[in-house]
């Protein structure tokens, strides 16, 4: 009985020194990823690294050390390699059932990264939302809305629909339609629109000079199309300075404007 307690007490003993060096391990190891995680992020190369490219492997690398964290302790607990890759393997199938989901989300992350269709600090449409892209980690997408709220979109969502990117471009077309009565000088209003598109310094030449023609016949009123060039980051400035003076200079020059005129297309 005597070596029969000894034996419970060196076993008692052994675990109770595994369990305290797991936990050890456990906490110290947690610090050192999310420190190791916290220096690649302020390292100097960082900032050489495209912002898309940078957050994926950010996040891919944490989920790599947090698993090798995972088996430190399972070997240190004892657990054989062998038997314990054998059982997660065996679990990999019904894990992999039950996250169908999460997996689609890291095939999606993964064609993100390789076809980027856009990166961080990018504005973009889908089905999901809109806003200016924050963050892309391995299974979500995350974007800021205008009004500053935060969208989280599934990487899987994203490659499955199409994306409208508005910031990918150098370059970015101001179309507005302007509705004014039958009766107006059709040649007066287009000049009107083109002295104004002309005389804003926003406005490019190249790729195409401004247009303005006479787009629709409706039974009251006749619609005007009116096309402007400019910087992407300059284009709310401009829709808005020729929403403003163009609405000025039909005062001006008595052109009659029914209800409503105009109408953003992007």
């Amino acid at each position: 009985m005597e070596k029969f307690f000894q034996n419970i007490l060196s076993m008692s003993t052994d675990i109770a020194l595994k369990i305290v060096a797991s936990v050890v391990i456990l906490i110290v190891g947690t610090k050192l990823i999310k420190w190791l995680i916290n220096k690649m992020s302020k390292n100097k190369y960082a900032e050489k690294v495209d912002g898309s490219l940078f957050s994926f492997l950010s996040s891919l690398a944490k989920i790599a050390l947090y698993i090798v964290l995972v088996l430190t302790i399972a070997s240190i607990m004892g657990v054989p390699m062998a038997s314990f890759v054998t059982l997660l393997a065996s679990a990999g199938v019904a894990i992999g059932l039950a996250l169908q989901g999460a997996l689609s989300n890291l095939a999606g992350g993964v064609m993100l990264l390789l076809f980027r269709p856009f990166k961080v600090g990018d504005y973009i449409k889908s089905d999901d939302g809109e806003g200016i892209v924050k963050d892309i980690t391995v299974f979500y997408t995350i974007i800021m809305t205008l009004d500053n709220k935060k969208i989280t979109i599934p990487n899987g969502s994203l490659t499955g629909d199409a994306i409208t990117n508005y910031s990918d471009a150098e370059f970015r077309r101001v179309d507005l339609n302007f509705t004014v009565s039958h009766n107006s000088d059709i040649e007066l209003v287009k000049k009107l629109l083109l002295a104004v598109a002309n005389s804003h310094n926003l406005t490019l030449r190249d790729p195409q000079e401004p247009f303005a023609r006479l787009s629709t016949i409706n039974d009251n009123s006749l619609e005007f199309a009116l096309r402007v060039w400019c910087k992407n980051s300059d284009y709310w400035s401009l829709y808005h300075d020729l929403q403003e003076d163009i609405k000025k200079a039909f005062v001006a020059n008595n052109i009659d404007v029914p209800g409503s005129v105009l109408e953003l297309k992007k």
